[in-house]
């Protein structure tokens, strides 16, 4: 959610904006067409000679997603000595502008709702969201008490002058000239005055003399409201103050989070940069105003844009543009004189930094004259093209008409590529410095609030509005649930697998247990390259063993061998074989090339429905790891062809459980892949599937009735009769969108189920919002191992490690307008574990916490591709999947007949 400026200050707040720290006046909007120069980025830089003074940023930034936690940060790169951008004007005036956008006015009957506004989600009838079940543990969050005094208050008033003074500055000064009547506490932004203290008076009259001609002028300021804690106004007050407090720290802001540039770490043999620094809010908790603050990182690379473009030009001249085109476009670049980040959505190949634009007053000017006389930087390549940006709606809100352009020279793609992804040493050597430990993010939590309450002039700021931050991360209690029985087969009877609930991982412990339902392997296909012959051959002989202790009898397959590794040698050999009979198709790869994976999936999903395994080469190429590559295979095929692994005791009866998830579809900018996939039987291990495609939101919520009428029916297929409750665990939601899912998918779920049972059915519905991507971090204080020695061994330690798989939270840090838990079901052994927070808006099963608290941890256990618990419900992450393949691969539903099984795993 975005608080945006509303009511009759949003004028003001466009007006003020350019005076606003970080922002810019007479940013470059579209230029007119220009001739075009030699092929951009195709000659080397220009001498130095020709060095002409560059100009930076053009128009307002839009913001961009980055990578592990964030990204980038500025710096000069090029010849002669770094140079370090400064704040952006943070810490260095008032924050008026902001405060002004938060006048409290009457916004009529518009819903109105800002970042800081939680809203109300909880159900009327849930009197309390706090469960009993566990055992309690004592925990830290990543929180800081807020303090204020009880009757602490915020003053809104509106100032008026007589005659009137149109210069900002000089009714500032006016203002400053009568501290003895407002005192020396305040913010002012030429019309809208904070305060913390009421006046006297409902309204104040004072005089002033202008200098310059003597002239009185009379200022009117008028009590617009009081506005007391807990408040959305008070809120976005205190987030302003606490960011003015991290400008003076010297921390410098990008997009919405603060880093310190002066402390980055280079990466230097993957030229890339990592920058750490803060995200934080301040928010009503449940009994508290907490101040949320996490480590994060931003990825920069330490190349231009332009740097990028000259290296693809030197492998390989005549594809330049469309290599530049593939490497450059969909990523997100920061400029490197303001920290500003966009999205890049296209290369002009038309324009260069020679051509002009139109400034405000009306006056042409061109990129080379702009960045030099605003910014001070000079651009060496004139030739080179223009990169494009399209506004956001929040750019266009602000008055920027046209597309935004930026000099490739200029600009540093932020982020990890997924080549760099696909690089496992890069990504180890980056996450030596991004994944911190339990233990260093408490201390580097605590050392930054110990070096902010001894910098004086932040603690003057802080004592000027009555404000003081706790000095410890606060404290909560939580509760571990119970270990869960994961329930398999040994000599045709039930047996609970023995494992360590704190590992969450039950691998070691399947060995000689029999699935539940094993699907016995008889007519099969191993399609392979001559190249993989010998892989192929060995992942035959080995999934032979591992399947029978598991109750899996796999047959000898029609080995099929192709003189090439061409996707049509793959499609021709599948086109020719696969028939009716064939009940899976495994096909080993030479490599993971992204084209031949999505053609024969294409193939097995939508135009002949087969299940399909692929298997690349490498990973088979590793004797002693190739059991359990086996082993793995062979429990995917089994749930790809409707077995079930192992279940879980779960005593609800009569229930659906549904997941919901979205991934946009690679193949066309603005269109999405809706995924569904819901239960079917008693005990929750088999599965209805259904996906969509829609370019609005709108098209989603049609297709959600139509997928729900069609689990309905699956489900009464198999348990002859419909569920008497639904309960559905809905991925994919930002807190921006909640309104949408309570107002529109809701009504849509109902309105299914109503469709479905007709009018007499009476069906108990329930909501859940699965949020992943949080802030919020936790921490089980005592003693622990270090991890020497092997399992078990090591030395004992004192400090905070992470919580155990299990954990519980449902206190202070939720929401008290929601009915919200966090739930830590994971183990990791590297860095800090994160939380999955769940926000149930709509509830009419009547169940307790303790019911969906326990249900949803359990299953997190469901999840057949992964011997181990996973961060969200089983019906999430195949919904997920689901859509996943639909989006990066098949671009089109898939055939019905692939519907009851987990095909896409």
């Amino acid at each position: 959610m975005t608080g945006r400026a509303r009511g009759r200050a949003r004028g003001r707040v466009r007006e003020a904006a350019a005076q606003r720290p970080g922002s810019e006046s007479g940013a470059p909007a579209q230029p007119p067409p220009a001739a075009a120069g030699p092929p951009p980025g195709a000659s080397a830089p220009p001498p130095s000679q020709q060095q002409v003074p560059a100009p930076q940023g053009a128009a307002p930034p839009q913001e961009g997603a980055g990578p592990v936690g964030g990204s980038g940060r500025a710096s000069y790169r090029g010849s002669g000595k770094p140079q370090r951008p400064g704040n952006g004007g943070a810490g260095d005036e008032p924050p008026t502008a902001e405060m002004a956008a938060m006048g409290v006015e009457d916004r009529g009957p518009r819903r109105w709702r800002s970042e800081y506004d939680n809203g109300t989600y909880r159900p009327d009838h849930v009197t309390t969201k706090m469960g009993t079940a566990g055992s309690e543990i004592m925990l830290k969050g990543n929180f800081f008490k807020l303090n204020y005094a009880r009757d602490w208050r915020l003053y809104q008033y509106h100032v008026d002058y007589l005659p009137p003074v149109e210069n900002k500055k000089m009714r500032g000064a006016l203002i400053a000239s009568h501290t003895e009547v407002l005192g020396d506490v305040r913010a002012f932004d030429g019309m809208i005055l904070y305060l913390p203290h009421k006046l006297p008076d409902k309204v104040t009259e004072l005089n002033s003399w202008r200098r310059h001609d003597n002239a009185v002028i009379k200022i009117k300021i008028a009590l617009t409201c009081e506005v007391p804690p807990g408040t959305t106004q008070t809120l976005q007050v205190m987030n302003i103050i606490w960011r003015r407090i991290l400008g003076i720290m010297g921390m410098t802001q990008i997009n919405r989070h603060y880093f310190n540039l002066n402390n980055s770490i280079k990466v230097e043999k993957h030229f890339l940069e990592v920058i750490p620094g803060f995200q934080t809010s301040i928010l009503q908790y449940e009994h508290d105003v907490l101040l949320e603050i996490d480590i994060a990182h931003k990825i920069l690379r330490m190349k231009t844009v332009l740097d990028v473009m000259y290296e693809i030009y030197g492998r390989n001249k005549q594809n330049f543009h469309a290599l530049a085109t593939r490497e450059v476009v969909g990523t997100i670049v920061m400029t490197l004189y303001n920290n500003k980040t966009y999205r890049v959505d296209d290369i002009d190949w038309e324009k260069n930094p020679t051509d002009t634009f139109d400034m405000r007053d009306g006056a042409p000017k061109s990129y080379v004259d702009y960045y030099h006389q605003q910014h001070d930087k000079v651009i060496r390549d004139l030739t080179q093209p223009l990169l494009v940006s399209k506004p956001k709606k929040r750019d266009i809100r602000r008055g920027q008409v046209g597309m935004i352009y930026l000099v490739p020279e200029l600009c540093t793609i932020t982020g990890l590529s997924d080549a760099n992804r696909a690089d496992f040493r890069l990504m180890n050597d980056v996450a030596v410095h991004t994944r911190i430990a339990p233990d260093g993010r408490v201390n580097k939590l605590m050392s930054f609030m110990n070096s902010i309450k001894k910098n004086e002039q932040v603690v003057k700021e802080l004592a000027k509005w009555n404000l003081a931050f706790a000095p410890e991360l606060e404290n909560i209690k939580a509760r571990q649930l119970p270990q869960e029985a994961i329930l398999m087969t040994d000599r045709g009877k039930d047996v609970a697998l023995t494992y360590r609930q704190d590992e969450a991982d039950w691998s070691r412990d399947m060995r000689g247990k029999k699935m539940r339902l094993a699907v016995d392997l008889g007519t099969w296909l191993v399609v392979f390259p001559r190249e993989c012959a010998a892989a192929a051959r060995d992942l035959v002989s080995t999934l032979s063993q591992v399947g029978p202790p598991m109750g899996m009898r796999i047959n000898q397959p029609t080995m099929l061998e192709m003189p090439t590794d061409r996707n049509e040698s793959y499609l021709m050999t599948l086109r020719e074989h696969v028939n009716p009979n064939v009940q899976m198709v495994i096909c080993i790869l030479s490599n993971n090339k992204k084209d031949r994976y999505d053609a024969i999936k294409k193939f097995c999903c939508i135009d002949c429905p087969v299940p399909s395994q692929m298997v690349v080469k490498r990973t088979l190429e590793k004797a002693k790891n190739l059991m359990s590559v086996a082993t793995k295979i062979a429990i995917q095929m089994n749930c790809k062809m409707g077995g079930v692994v192992w279940a879980l005791q779960i005593p609800l009866k009569g229930t659906m459980i549904v997941g919901v998830d979205t991934y946009h579809d690679s193949s066309a900018r603005g269109r999405s892949c809706g995924g569904v996939v819901a239960t079917t039987n008693a005990d929750f291990t088999r599965y209805h599937s259904t996906v969509s495609f829609q370019m609005t939101h709108q098209e989603l919520q049609t297709h959600l009735r139509i997928a729900m009428t069609s689990c309905l029916r699956a489900y009464h297929k198999s348990e002859n009769a419909l569920p008497q409750r639904v309960i559905v665990f809905r991925d994919g939601v930002g807190d921006g969108q909640l309104d949408m899912v309570n107002d529109m998918e809701v009504p849509e779920m109902v309105a299914a189920i109503q469709e479905a049972g007709g009018t007499d059915y009476k069906v108990m519905l329930t909501y859940i919002v699965v949020k992943k991507r949080i802030n919020a971090r936790f921490f089980k204080m005592g003693q622990f191992r270090d991890g020497g020695g092997g399992r078990g061994g090591g030395d004992m330690k004192s400090g905070p490690t992470n919580p155990p798989p299990g954990t519980i939270i449902d206190d202070v840090a939720t929401k008290p307008t929601w009915y919200d838990f966090f739930l830590i079901s994971q183990s990791v052994r590297q860095g800090t574990v994160g939380p999955t927070h769940y926000n149930i808006i709509y509830e009419t099963n009547g169940l307790k916490p303790d019911h969906f608290q326990r249900l949803t941890y359990k299953l997190t256990h469901m999840y057949y591709n992964w011997q181990g618990t996973i961060r969200v419900p089983a019906p999430c992450m195949y919904a997920h999947k689901l859509a996943f393949l639909s989006g990066q691969s098949l671009h089109r539903d898939f055939h019905a007949g692939l519907a009851d099984k987990l095909f896409f795993l």
